[in-house]
């Protein structure tokens, strides 16, 4: 490093350091453990600058820390640097017409899968919950936001993104494409079960869900049926105010969620007896593909005892988050605040957990993760569906969740 840069960085912490010191005798509150940890942090960046085997890049050093820094505090919320950023920007400009259909989130550190739209690129491909895309387009997803990902897996009908993929059970990465297209408005899926149960899968929360979910009540209700499974596995994609106004046709009282953060006034969703249209028993299938709006209108029925939540765990990403420019032409993806059930669980922290368990048997668990998760279905054979019908005819016998 050269004497300069040296000279610069040391002259540059001097002064943040000044500043937060002299912050910190005004203030002397609940600055001390930030104030604490910037000394630390002040500690290290000396060592690296003295003590380090190579000269080290700074440049690298800072970006590496404040990307670190924002991913540690949860999946939605990520760093981009200058260049990060106006690359974005200059990318998001443009409106893509072609897309993969995936619902994305971060772990281990990289991008990966909750759930894929039917019939979209990525279902077709073979993607699924649990795969980790460690390469998209060529570039790692180490340290990759969200929408920086999405970016990637959008363009021009016909163009082929390349993927570097870690399947659910595996340990080594393989390749595998997927060809981008024009996604419709993914369309509902309904179905008559056996006696006067109707079924209905949502597969994703976008504008207008809300009234086309409004018109196949109303339908199932001329058409005799009295009784309705509610099928929201692997939906993970959408509006949450869809999934508020979605949570409104069924209940009549009770508050449907809580939203609320460190600088947000708790905003409270309540129900509407004017905009219920089922009033018939209801079950939600829910999975561990469920996330966002999808995990609102589970929680909202669930914790308002309005029906039964079967399956398995959500995922847990019901969120507010903001994009916030800083001065020095960086940008932060940030976690704002957090949807809460009526029964004040913070569902990104819990998920949202079924009433009635129904997991896959241990003794398929090495055949799914060799084999691609079957897709949600209205099928008699499907076990989560099974049950769901088993306690609308008022005959399941298994216990409840604790």
């Amino acid at each position: 490093m050269s004497p300069f840069i040296r000279k610069t960085v040391i002259v540059l912490s001097l002064i943040v350091f000044g500043y937060v010191t002299a912050g910190y005798v005004r203030a002397r509150s609940s600055d001390d453990k930030a104030f604490r940890a910037l000394t630390v942090y002040s500690e290290v960046l000396d060592h690296i600058q003295k003590d380090y085997v190579d000269e080290p890049n700074m440049h690298q050093v800072t970006n590496g820390a404040l990307h670190g820094l924002v991913d540690s505090l949860d999946s939605e919320s990520s760093y981009l640097s200058p260049l990060e950023y106006s690359d974005y920007k200059e990318k998001s400009a443009v409106a893509a017409k072609a897309h993969a259909g995936l619902a994305l989130t971060k772990r281990f550190g990289y991008i990966s899968v909750i759930s894929a739209l039917p019939d979209s690129p990525a279902a077709k491909a073979g993607l699924q919950l649990g795969d980790v895309l460690e390469k998209i387009a060529g570039f790692t997803t180490g340290q990759m936001a969200i929408e920086q990902a999405q970016l990637l897996l959008s363009g021009d009908p016909g163009a082929v993104v390349k993927l570097s993929v870690i399947r659910r059970g595996k340990t080594e990465p393989q390749d595998m494409e997927v060809s981008l297209e024009r996604l419709p408005s993914p369309k509902l899926i309904e179905d008559r079960l056996e006696g006067d149960i109707a079924y209905l899968h949502v597969p994703e929360f976008y504008a207008g869900t809300t009234k086309q979910i409004r018109d196949e009540l109303v339908q199932f209700d001329k058409q005799g049926a009295h009784k309705l499974i509610l099928d929201l596995r692997d939906c993970a994609l959408g509006d949450d105010q869809e999934g508020i106004s979605t949570a409104q046709l069924f209940l009549s009282s009770g508050n449907i969620a809580t939203l609320k953060g460190q600088t947000i006034s708790p905003v409270v969703s309540a129900a509407d007896p004017s905009k219920v249209v089922w009033t018939q028993p209801v079950s939600i299938l829910i999975g561990n593909g469920t996330a966002g709006p999808a995990e609102i209108v589970a929680a909202a029925i669930s914790d308002n005892h309005r029906g039964e939540t079967v399956g398995d765990r959500t995922y847990g990403t019901a969120s507010m988050q903001k994009l916030i420019e800083l001065d020095d032409g960086s940008a932060l993806f940030l976690t704002l605040a957090n949807y809460y059930t009526p029964a004040g669980k913070e569902i990104p922290v819990d998920g949202v957990t079924p009433t009635r368990v129904v997991r896959p048997l241990p003794d398929d668990v090495a055949e799914i993760d060799q084999q691609t998760l079957p897709a949600p279905s209205s099928s008699p054979d499907d076990p989560v569906v099974k049950k769901a019908v088993e306690i609308l005819q008022g005959t399941a016998t298994a216990r409840k969740a604790a």
